[in-house]
């Protein structure tokens, strides 16, 4: 039997779930979604989860030689830009929340409470992702700025911000689906 109560829990979880994979796939994927937009010589060097504009996708990377010296260049940046992974790991984590919102919508209790446990989780590790990406870059911004550049944030820093919103609500949202009915009526005879 459907249970309502699980439904308003999986409709957040499920939208932290796509704010987060786009995010996820910011520059170099996809251009159009970045953490910080930086202008020079008549481009602009999009930052991503996986690298900017112009570089290899992988895990953890360092600015490129015309906009980042040795103050953002060290090795602190750098472990910085490898916890950008939590990003992704966030979306997978909100993926698994979804599932078990299904189940929860569909069929049980169980689902809505381990789709509760894993938004709170999410919620966790997003809020993580989201104080890293926001220090990182939100210094490289700053560093940038004082040479000169007009760097700006970009509208990945937002949906994963959005992202974080949606699982806050979620959690809720699932706790209280946790209460909802999930048996059959019983007819007063």
């Amino acid at each position: 039997m459907a249970a309502g109560a699980a439904v308003p829990g999986l409709f957040f979880a499920f939208a932290a779930m796509v704010l987060l994979i786009f995010a996820s796939v910011s520059a170099p994927t996809w251009e159009r979604i970045s953490f910080l937009d930086v202008p020079q010589g008549g481009s602009v060097t999009h930052f991503g989860v996986f690298g900017y504009t112009g570089s290899d996708t992988h895990v953890g990377w360092y600015f490129p030689g015309t906009l980042g010296d040795s103050r953002i260049n060290d090795h602190l940046f750098h472990n910085l830009t490898i916890s950008l992974i939590l990003i992704p790991i966030a979306a997978g984590v909100s993926g698994f929340a979804v599932l078990f919102g299904l189940c929860g919508a569909s069929y049980h209790r169980v689902g809505t409470v381990l789709m509760t446990l894993l938004s709170a989780l999410a919620f966790l590790v997003t809020l993580v992702a989201w104080v890293l990406e926001m220090v990182l870059f939100g210094i490289a911004r700053d560093h940038i700025r004082d040479r000169g550049i007009e760097a700006t944030w970009g509208n990945a820093n937002w949906l994963v911000l959005g992202a974080l919103v949606s699982l806050f609500l979620g959690f809720f949202a699932s706790l209280c689906g946790v209460f909802g009915r999930y048996g059959r009526r019983r007819a007063a005879y």
